[in-house]
């Protein structure tokens, strides 16, 4: 993305060389028509605006469009240039959010104007025109990513506050800019500009007028306009915790069985597969595809059968109550369910390391997405980990940082990675594989500047050059609030099917006349998918299919005559029943 070029006074196309602008063909504009009106346009028309909510789909007929980032503002900058042929619009029009970049007509014309309610539902079942229009819109909001548009977070890079905002729109794969107190130039103006105390930071600054002051996640959410209703007083069939590739699979079938859906997350759809830059053993995709496309296409397959999704909505309790349960969130709303399926996944493991945490997010990360090898540049780097995700972050930061370290502690890379992820390791020129290695320190001010390294076998000790460093050394659940309510294992893991009937209230499960199903929690009606459950497989294909399978067994249990007790002839429940209600 560049500055609009000239020629004879007239603004140029842009040319598609990320394959982020591509042209419709006259068939799928002419079936576009069927859906929208055409409209004329005249020269200096605003068709949309940033900050603004997308009410139309556009297509070019004749004349030209100027995309710009902070029209009228001191970083006003062309984002591009389109064509008859081409649309306009980018992720946000599919998934509800604001526009991050305002559309100008330059040279009057006419343009197709589809309603966006109707363009999603032609995203859906179109599959041609639906992937040529995700692929594009993709391509754009990384595009914009890498441009720093969208929203500025102004804060310190010491502040815990500043780290979650900045985790949270990288998670979302939201177009931001940050803004460091400590080394940027620009942030003390921006404080005088906007009166704003060194103490009231971390802040959001949009639109160079929208401010908030040290915003929840879920106030971030309503600025940019993501979907995060309170779930307050909901009743639905299935309530889904976690929209990982298992939530999001879970939310799929039931919705498309015809439950009544809702979906939850603290953070952000896609769980840990959203940051993988490439999965490349995925069913159906022989060349591979990124953590963000596969997690986008399930989001719009979300949206398409009628789940509700709800972002950030983190649950802090599950109670039994009569033949549901009760959900209840940490902003202290409630909603009950029929059925509870767990896919709250994982999250990666910290390096127990002295300094390491002031370097956390300004070095030191977690996660290997576009946003974090944006800030790599040209540098040396260092992965920690000897499992698939090390692998394919190896791979992707290969493509910006001037060299690669990767760390692993063992001394086989084939013992816990994937044999097509080796052999792209070790063939990779950038890659320096380093084997039965251990990071003992690290070293960096303001910045990460160095590692010490440790041969865990000779035990020599040495310094690496590393600008950032991506750790990724197992995981551990995301079940603190589930202590206590049912059976986990001693990692914290979920327990389903056999291991939770080996434990289980026999006499909870007495009264349905049935034993947990393969994957039932020790509370009935209660299934767990995914990372979260203990002894399942780390893949993104079996978290998927488990969701899936979560829903085949909500419909056996829905089957069985309610959730905890069953109800004789006259209406009159068990004794058993009673201490299951109160847990």
């Amino acid at each position: 993305m560049s500055t609009a070029e000239h020629e004879n006074g007239a603004v140029r196309e842009t040319p598609d060389r990320y394959g982020a602008f591509p042209r419709l063909t006259p068939e799928q504009l002419e079936d576009l028509t069927a859906h929208g009106e055409r409209r004329r346009t005249a020269e200096g028309e605003v068709l949309y605006r940033e900050g603004e909510p997308f009410r139309e789909f556009l297509a070019i007929l004749s004349g030209t469009v100027e995309v710009l980032h902070d029209q009228g503002g001191p970083d006003e900058r062309t984002v591009a240039v389109h064509g008859p042929g081409r649309f306009l619009g980018e992720l946000g029009l599919l998934e509800g959010q604001a526009a991050f970049n305002t559309a100008v007509v330059r040279e009057a014309g006419e343009i197709l104007a589809v309603p966006v309610e109707r363009q999603r539902a032609l995203v859906g079942s179109d599959p041609v025109l639906g992937d040529l229009i995700l692929r594009a819109y993709l391509g754009r909001r990384y595009l914009l990513i890498g441009l720093g548009a969208g929203f500025r977070i102004l804060g310190s890079c010491y502040s815990r506050d500043t780290l979650r905002l900045r985790e949270f729109a990288a998670r979302n794969r939201l177009p931001h800019r940050w803004v460091d107190l400590e080394r940027d130039k620009e942030a003390e103006a921006l404080l005088r500009r906007f009166a704003i105390r060194p103490e009231e930071t971390p802040v959001v600054l949009w639109q160079g007028e929208r401010l908030l002051r040290n915003p929840s996640n879920a106030e971030l959410a309503r600025l940019i306009g993501l979907p995060a209703p309170s779930p307050a007083s909901e009743r639905c069939d299935v309530m889904v915790v976690g929209a990982g590739p298992a939530g999001l699979a879970a939310a799929v079938y039931g919705a498309s069985d015809g439950l009544t859906t809702v979906t939850v997350d603290a953070v952000a759809t896609g769980g840990q597969a959203a940051t993988s830059s490439r999965i490349e053993n995925y069913l159906g995709f022989p060349s591979g595809i990124s953590g963000g496309e596969l997690i986008e296409r399930a989001v719009l397959q979300v949206h398409k059968f009628g789940a509700r999704l709800m972002v950030p909505s983190e649950v802090s309790g599950l109670t039994p109550q009569d033949d549901e349960y009760v959900v209840t969130f940490t902003d202290g709303s409630r909603a009950r369910a029929g059925a509870v399926v767990l896919a709250s996944g994982v999250r990666y493991r910290r390096l127990e390391l002295p300094g390491i945490d002031r370097l956390e997010g300004i070095g030191v990360y977690y996660a290997a997405t576009v946003h974090e090898a944006g800030l790599c540049r040209a540098d040396p780097v260092a992965v920690v980990g000897g499992g698939n995700s090390a692998g394919q972050a190896a791979l992707f930061l290969a493509q910006h940082a001037s060299r690669v370290h990767l760390l692993v502690r063992g001394s086989d890379l084939n013992a816990d990675m994937s044999r097509y992820l080796v052999d792209q390791v070790e063939q990779h020129p950038k890659i320096e594989l380093l084997l039965h290695t251990e990071v003992r320190g690290v070293a960096g001010e303001e910045q990460l500047e160095s590692l010490t390294v440790e041969d865990n076998a000779s035990h020599e000790r040495r310094e690496l050059q590393a600008a950032a460093l991506f750790v990724f050394i197992g995981a551990r659940p995301r079940t603190e609030w589930l202590a206590g309510v049912l059976a986990l294992d001693e990692k914290g893991f979920v327990l389903t099917g056999a291991d939770a009937r080996a434990v289980a209230d026999a006499n909870r499960w007495a009264s349905l006349g049935r034993e947990p199903m393969l994957l039932e929690t020790t509370l009935p009606g209660v299934f767990a998918a995914g990372d979260v459950r203990s002894g399942s497989v780390k893949r993104v294909a079996s978290a998927t299919g488990e969701g899936a399978m979560a829903i085949r067994l909500v419909h056996e249990h829905r089957e069985r005559k309610g959730n905890l007790v069953t109800a004789d002839s006259e209406g009159r429940r068990p004794v058993a029943g009673a201490s299951v209600s109160s847990r």
